[in-house]
């Protein structure tokens, strides 16, 4: 029952692997689970007032660093 065991053993270990690289590399199950649910689920579609809010938020934060540098800058000798 030795040699068959391990035959058995190896013939799993083998085909598992193999077989989980052949089913994750389908295209049609990469665009199916894949590209769907990255672009539905995890980042939603921007909405253009989303976008603005941001950029806005980014200039501030910027005007303020540049601001306290700049008082930085003057306070030193």
């Amino acid at each position: 029952m030795g040699v068959k065991l391990e035959v058995f053993r190896m013939t799993i270990y083998l085909t598992f692997p193999v077989a989980m690289f052949w089913i994750a590399n389908q295209a049609e199950w990469f665009e199916d689970y894949v590209i769907q649910r990255k672009g539905g689920e995890l980042w939603p579609p921007e909405k253009e007032d989303q976008r603005r809010e941001l950029e806005e938020f980014k200039e501030r934060i910027r005007k303020q660093r540049e601001e306290k540098l700049l008082r930085a800058a003057q306070q030193s000798p």
